[in-house]
């Protein structure tokens, strides 16, 4: 397997990046993908968190040419009562389209995130749709800036373009394949939220704990860091002691299933070839008294 052209097919350095910028790239579409997610403490010491856009950071300054995609409204299905779901397959690909990004289009994702979870969010989205041509900017734009590359306020629009989707469903899991999956040879379950919440140190929503069975990867461990993704070596081994067998159906999930795209983006990237998001993630499944629950705080 060659790691080096996967790599190069996953991630784009900021050199690259600047030389296409510099070169007017037709068909280049670069996305600022930047939100947060902020986190409050309750009272009963649980976490309340928010899904928060970083439009106005946009306008203050972006590279030259991105256009901004909000995480919270744009790739998301308003309607579904469980927060920050992946929008419908048609939602998408006109959103895509009004956005000028096109079948022979070249996208470069970045956002500020110390992971670059946002950005590896879209990378998942589009891919969803059968979209391949996506990259994430290794580093993001605080690698970008503490370069001192050019960041501009000027506003980029594109015309309309034509997307053809080839929906790739199996990248997304329900809860209930993952009820499914639980306990099944050939199936590693990664959890990329930090230990605490997976200890239970931490929770938000209803419970705490981690799906059973399911290997701790914090999405952290695959950066350096400056914030960019180790080196293909290093990342493997960090997977491989995490569990993660390439043989298996991989399957991440974090709080809202942004996080777990960081780690599907790694898996991919080191040749992963069967991995799927659990989009719901904690956020459905603490609040299902359905669904099994292992609390290490429980002794």
């Amino acid at each position: 397997m060659d790691l080096q052209r996967l790599r190069q097919d996953h991630l784009c350095e900021t050199d690259e990046l600047a030389s296409l910028v510099a070169a007017g790239t037709t068909n280049l579409r670069i996305v600022d993908m930047r939100g947060h997610v902020r986190s409050t403490p309750m009272p009963d010491g649980s976490q309340k968190a928010d899904y928060v856009s970083a439009g106005d950071e946009y306008k203050e300054g972006h590279v030259p040419g991105a256009i901004y995609i909000d995480w919270t409204r744009d790739i998301v299905d308003l309607s579904d009562p469980v927060p920050v779901q992946i929008a419908p397959v048609s939602q998408l690909v006109d959103m895509f389209q009004r956005a000028g990004i096109g079948d022979d289009c070249q996208v470069i994702a970045y956002d500020d995130h110390p992971v670059s979870q946002f950005a590896t969010r879209l990378w998942w989205v589009l891919r969803t749709l059968g979209f391949h041509s996506v990259r994430i900017l290794n580093g993001g734009l605080r690698k970008w800036m503490g370069e001192g590359r050019q960041v501009t306020k000027e506003i980029t629009s594109y015309p309309m373009a034509h997307l053809t989707a080839h929906p790739r469903p199996t990248l997304r899991v329900t809860a209930e394949e993952v009820v499914s999956l639980l306990g099944s040879e050939g199936v590693t379950l990664l959890d990329a939220r930090g230990a605490d919440q997976y200890y239970n140190e931490v929770h938000r929503g209803s419970r705490g704990g981690h799906i059973p069975g399911a290997r701790l990867l914090p999405r952290e461990l695959l950066i350096t860091e400056s914030g960019e993704f180790l080196p293909s070596e290093e990342l493997l081994a960090k997977v491989e002691h995490a569990g993660a067998d390439p043989a298996d159906r991989c399957v991440a999930y974090c709080n809202g299933g942004v996080a777990a795209t960081a780690v599907l983006f790694a898996l991919s990237m080191l040749g992963y070839p069967n991995i799927a998001n659990y989009d719901g993630s904690w956020n459905e499944w603490s609040e299902r008294l359905d669904l099994p629950v292992n609390d290490p705080s429980i002794r």
